[in-house]
């Protein structure tokens, strides 16, 4: 064979591209620059809210006051005002937006009713999972007045044993005296008393509460 016609490649001196002296290092450095950019903050941020007492920021998940935990309510038989009794199982099935006082409505009672059926317009087709409900402890009541502005309120006497009991459930959750008047509930549709709200309470709040638990809920 003519020396002069071998290939490069038989050629045990020439330089060959396979050799690992020749091959630059891969620098990895940016690609974990990258990745520390991402983590990092998702790690610190997740040891701030879920590791350190008392520093998530006031009123970034809810406006009422959180009953923890949900607190089941009694199945009892109430009067209804116009008569007849309502069903045991009537706080189960919808969300239901409780309000607690006399049958009387003062202004307080009025401004609360009125919020909650303005509340519960504004969820549009939404509205249909949630009901209202008054649950009257005594001097019931002002029939003209409920149902001229609130069609469809069901309103309750719980001024009765069974009823006193039903009360005393919202009065410990909330940390109020039984019976007393002002706040406005929230019940899921299994019948667990969920969130309070105090008279001082932004009245924006129980509608933006109520968007987010209908959003997040497939009950009721």
């Amino acid at each position: 064979m003519n020396p002069a016609a071998a290939s490069p490649m038989s050629d045990p001196a020439a330089p060959s591209n396979r050799n690992p002296a020749n091959t630059k290092p891969v620098n990895r450095k940016p690609i974990w620059v990258l990745i520390a950019m991402f983590f990092v903050p998702l790690a610190i941020a997740f040891v701030l809210y879920y590791g350190v007492d008392g520093w998530r920021p006031a009123g970034s998940t809810n406006h009422g006051d959180l009953v923890t935990p949900a607190r089941p309510l009694p199945d009892v038989t109430l009067p209804l005002a116009q008569g007849g009794a309502a069903d045991p199982k009537l706080l189960h099935g919808k969300w239901t937006l409780v309000y607690i006082g006399s049958g009387q409505c003062d202004a307080r009672c009025r401004e609360a009713l009125t919020l909650i059926r303005q509340s519960r317009l504004a969820l549009s087709d939404d509205m249909i999972r949630v009901q209202r409900v008054f649950l009257s402890t005594g001097e019931c009541c002002d029939r003209p007045y409920l149902e001229q502005e609130h069609a469809g309120l069901v309103v309750l006497q719980a001024d009765s044993d069974s009823g006193s009991g039903l009360l005393r459930e919202f009065s410990e959750a909330a940390g109020v005296p039984v019976g007393q008047a002002g706040r406005i509930y929230i019940v899921d549709p299994l019948g667990n008393l969920m969130m309070s709200y105090a008279p001082t309470a932004a009245p924006r709040g129980l509608l933006e509460d109520l968007k987010k638990l209908l959003r997040l809920s497939h009950i009721g």
